[in-house]
């Protein structure tokens, strides 16, 4: 377990420490107050344990729930505001490990707790680790209990005839899939799903676009700016899986949800089982 909480409670005004998932531990006098997130999925947590109000800025693609839209904005993985992120005097800063200003924010003495999740488990365990900062570790049971909850109605809605049939799901362009080791591709895999990206490849594989061709997805998942393009790459209008339009794509709004591993993976469940379920009926 890569975080750890030295103490036995850690309620608003006592002192503990986090180690978090570089393991750096951080000594805090009382439960953080002023709350920056630099990505969407933990702008998303800190809400949904119920600590919205301590949020003082996100990045630029926090977007749910709605009382964040109005916060101060900080940029992106690439290109976080540092000096903005200072002069809101954060307690702490919550970021994902490829965020670039990790360095720069550690100079200038501010905590950067770091939260990475891959996976189902990571999402439980980043749970976990937010509860315990926001001194509120019970919430973090509900919430997963919630997730589960979702996962098991998803599972229930997709159709006997679409199950066990193997997904390409896209995750970028260029192209990157979900990996049968993601987050996305164990929601798959809850939903009785295959996938055509083995483990072996790793969680989020950049592909040659030919692997795709060769492989022959039964089912095929995206945005639908990428669905849209998907013919028009060399040798991919030939699949059958667009041939025949078993292929769900997704717009901005629930597309977001699909990517993000955090406290709507529930949600994103049921997505991708409305989505089956369709693709199911028209083929009737």
């Amino acid at each position: 377990m890569t975080w750890l909480l030295l103490g036995l409670s850690c309620p608003a005004w006592a002192a503990f420490s986090l180690r978090d998932d570089r393991g750096v531990t951080h000594r805090f006098e009382r439960s953080p107050q002023r709350i920056v997130t630099l990505l969407p999925s933990l702008t998303e947590t800190v809400c949904a344990l119920q600590a919205c109000a301590r949020l003082v800025g996100v990045d630029r693609f926090s977007n749910s729930p709605p009382q964040v839209v109005a916060l101060p904005k900080l940029g992106g993985l690439e290109d976080a505001q540092v000096e903005r992120i200072a002069a809101l005097k954060p307690d702490v800063v919550l970021a994902a490990p490829s965020a670039r200003v990790i360095d720069r924010l550690d100079d200038l003495g501010l905590k950067v707790v770091i939260v990475d999740a891959k996976t189902h488990a990571d999402v439980q365990r980043s749970l976990g680790m937010v509860a315990t900062l926001l001194g509120t570790p019970a919430e973090a049971d509900r919430v997963w209990a919630s997730i589960q909850r979702s996962l098991a109605d998803a599972a229930a809605r997709v159709p006997a005839s679409v199950r066990g049939q193997k997904v390409y799901f896209e995750v970028d362009p260029t192209p990157y899939a979900a990996g049968a080791g993601s987050f996305i591709g164990e929601t798959l895999q809850r939903l009785h799903m295959g996938n055509v990206i083995a483990p072996a490849l790793g969680p989020f594989p950049r592909l040659n676009p030919e692997f795709v061709v060769k492989v022959r997805p039964d089912i095929i998942m995206a945005s639908q700016r990428s669905l849209d393009d998907m013919p028009r790459r060399p040798g991919w209008a030939s699949l059958p899986a667009l041939q025949q339009r078993r292929s769900c794509g997704f717009d901005l709004k629930h597309y977001e949800v699909l990517i993000r591993p955090g406290p709507r993976m529930g949600e994103a469940a049921l997505q991708l089982a409305d989505c089956l379920a369709s693709i199911e009926k028209a083929q009737r």
